[in-house]
């Protein structure tokens, strides 16, 4: 990848954060979707055992 790639790379990351700004939800669709995350299990670990090391 050359620099102007690179450049337009970062560019499109940046564009699309900003757009992230204009994202909105009420708060009973917030309510809603954190019950919908809460529900789904928890399987396995983060991290193997020498990354988790590293963390603690």
């Amino acid at each position: 990848m050359d620099r102007s790639d690179f450049r337009n790379h970062q560019l499109s990351h940046l564009e699309e954060n900003l757009r992230s700004l204009d994202f909105k939800l009420e708060q009973s669709e917030w309510e809603e979707l954190e019950k919908t995350v809460a529900a789904i299990p928890i399987v396995g670990s983060r991290y193997n055992t020498e990354q988790q090391k590293q963390v603690q």
